[in-house]
């Protein structure tokens, strides 16, 4: 344990940025996961709709830091291959 009191400070609040950060990773595996259901359906119109929503949150978690604006782009291209293999 660190005796600086800044230290111990950095330390909480690293492990609720870590928390905050592992939730956020959760809900974008879950939103693509959506979209993988619905393409497995066969369901375009939820598809493009579950697409839209996970799109929106892997931009904002690459604005926010969460994950690399490249990896975020590189989803969304992955989850659109996806939809558009429906059409």
């Amino acid at each position: 344990m660190a005796n600086i009191k800044s230290q111990k400070k950095r330390i909480i609040t690293a492990e609720k940025a870590r928390m905050r950060n592992k939730a956020v990773r959760s809900e974008l595996k879950t939103a693509v996961k959506d979209v993988r259901a619905a393409v497995t359906a066969k369901d375009a119109d939820a598809a493009q709709a579950a697409a839209n929503k996970a799109n929106r949150l892997l931009d904002k978690a690459a604005s926010k830091g969460i994950i690399h604006k490249n990896q975020a782009s590189n989803r969304k291209s992955g989850v659109q291959k996806l939809v558009n293999s429906l059409k």
